[in-house]
């Protein structure tokens, strides 16, 4: 009985959680802002091609989950990744996994924004990649699914371009590669109002 007392209690308080984030469900186009250590950078999403995408990446940003958070993949030409690292080379908390909306029409294209995952297509969490690259082999074919791209950058493209050309290495703790040899932060992202 207590089991199922504890049970309730915390899906409710999953549930109110949940409720209490606001993630403009009625904005079509949201804009998040990123402020990071080299600039600032705002995204304009696409929740009409991407709505299981734009929502979970809004609850990140909503719950603070992005704050204080590393680049820790950057390529020129190709990539920006981040959304998963603390300074202290933590990964952060996820929600579960959600399903890949890679053919929604839209390209990883120069000055977009899409969703990084592991080889399960039906991966992606919270890690996000900006495209400083006209990536078309990220996109899906008839044999393969693609990375689900949410949203393009409207201001602040060559702070992007600027972190992609940083100097990189392999982190030794992680054993990761294109890891940024000076450390470029996620200070905060936000929502932009309506």
């Amino acid at each position: 009985m207590l089991k199922r007392i504890v049970a309730s209690v915390m899906l409710f308080s999953s549930m109110m959680a949940n409720a209490a984030v606001d993630i403009q469900p009625n904005t079509l186009y949201p804009k998040v802002e990123f402020d990071t250590t080299m600039g600032k950078v705002v995204v304009e999403l696409d929740r009409t091609r991407a709505p299981i995408t734009v929502d979970n990446f809004l609850t990140y940003v909503v719950q603070g989950d992005y704050d204080n958070t590393l680049f820790h993949r950057v390529i020129a030409d190709f990539v920006v990744q981040g959304g998963g690292l603390n300074p202290q080379l933590e990964e952060g908390p996820s929600m579960d996994p959600i399903v890949n909306e890679s053919g929604n029409g839209l390209s990883n294209s120069v000055g977009t924004i899409a969703m990084a995952r592991d080889n399960d297509p039906h991966s992606a969490t919270r890690q996000f990649y900006f495209n400083v690259g006209d990536n078309k082999n990220l996109n899906p074919s008839k044999r393969r699914w693609g990375y689900a791209v949410f949203g393009e950058v409207i201001e602040g493209m060559a702070v992007l371009e600027a972190m992609s050309y940083a100097p990189t290495m392999t982190n030794p703790e992680l054993n990761w590669p294109d890891f940024p040899v000076k450390e470029i932060k996620l200070n905060k992202a936000t929502l932009l109002p309506q």
